[in-house]
């Protein structure tokens, strides 16, 4: 056994963890998996928003991509791109649909041809006002304080962090 393996058991049995057949953590038991747990958490977490975003039109995808414009508009599609991490073939769709329900305008952009510029519409920008709602709601449902939420989410941003220095 590796000194690496070692220390993921010692690590996983002080949660206790399901074991192998020789009473050692099973380091392979979908219990003990950090995808697993992410993979269900955020399936679920995104159900609790899916009949709170639907009364305003939107997915949760579509959500996210407003969130960023309603915090800085307008934006060229990279930079929103990047933001929300997430490659043009993805968020090319997002933006024709919500261009569609008149949310946002694409423009080339006048001083880089190369660019397409997103901006909120007046509706889009109303929309807003309607979604001060969604994070009381979402809190509500989970059933979790906003400090736990918070914490919470420090620590996704973490594994975050940790993911993309690879």
């Amino acid at each position: 056994m590796t000194e690496q393996t070692a220390a993921a058991r010692t690590a996983i049995a002080e949660t206790s963890a399901p074991e192998d057949g020789d009473g050692a953590v099973d380091l392979l038991a979908l219990e003990n998996q950090v995808c697993f747990a992410l993979a269900v958490a955020a399936r679920g977490v995104i159900g609790v928003y899916r009949p709170i975003l639907e009364p305003l039109g939107l997915t949760h995808p579509q959500y996210l991509v407003m969130l960023a414009l309603w915090q800085r508009n307008p934006r060229t599609v990279r930079d929103l791109g990047e933001a929300l991490q997430l490659e043009p073939a993805t968020l090319s769709p997002l933006l024709k649909r919500l261009e569609a329900q008149g949310y946002l305008t694409r423009a080339r952009n006048p001083h880089d041809e190369r660019a397409l510029d997103v901006a909120l519409t007046e509706s889009g920008r109303a929309l807003r006002e309607r979604a001060l709602s969604i994070p009381p709601q979402v809190v509500d449902r989970l059933g979790m304080s906003l400090d736990e939420l918070g914490a919470l989410r420090d620590r996704l941003t973490e594994v975050i962090a940790a993911v993309q220095r690879g």
